[in-house]
């Protein structure tokens, strides 16, 4: 790599150039060696009608660990996506939950359950090829959600009621939680 050049203000500040050109076009041809494959699993995904357009790919050490592609169809299972399956997989693969030493590679900007997943497993990085935009004009609605976390609302889904369960004796954000343990059943306040 290349000396930078450290440039000192009047006001004491201190500035680098950036000297990291060679190291970021590298992380770049990185990304895009992976993210090609997500995408070229998305394919084989679609070719082979086991879902949606969507792949993953788990790296660790610059190596593939898991490729994998939307299986909801084919597992008839609603939280059979890509990355979800990936997770699952990569985790058979290590015998744990946690995957921080990984990065996970998407074709598509993950929906939010697929966030929460590489979120638990402290998956380290994500890089992403489309935003979700995308699939929702090819009508996935998977991605809903994703806009109301954003704040913007708009593609909110209007079916579904949420709401906070009263307690037994009709207090309201006081809810009781049944927690049975051992087969014993009591109530927390």
């Amino acid at each position: 790599m290349e000396d930078a050049n450290v440039v000192e203000a009047n006001d004491g500040t201190i500035s680098v150039a950036s000297a990291f050109a060679g190291y970021q076009q590298a992380v770049q041809d990185r990304d895009h060696k992976f993210l090609t494959r997500a995408v070229e699993e998305a394919y084989r995904g679609v070719e082979c009608g086991d879902g949606g357009p969507f792949g993953a790919v788990i790296v660790c050490d610059d190596e593939v660990v898991v490729s994998c592609h939307n299986m909801v169809l084919k597992h008839t299972d609603p939280t059979a996506h890509a990355e979800v399956t990936a997770i699952r997989e990569a985790c058979k693969k290590f015998n744990k939950i946690e995957l921080s030493d990984c990065e996970i590679y998407a074709s598509c900007e993950p929906c939010p359950m697929c966030f929460g997943a590489i979120h638990l497993s402290r998956i380290k990085r994500l890089v992403y090829g489309t935003k979700a935009e995308a699939s929702i004009a090819i009508e996935f609605d998977d991605f809903f959600f994703s806009d109301t976390l954003r704040g913007t609302g708009f593609y909110q889904k209007a079916h579904l009621e949420i709401k906070m369960a009263d307690d037994k004796r009709g207090h309201h954000n006081r809810a009781g939680i049944k927690v049975e343990i051992l087969g014993n059943i009591k109530w927390i306040d």
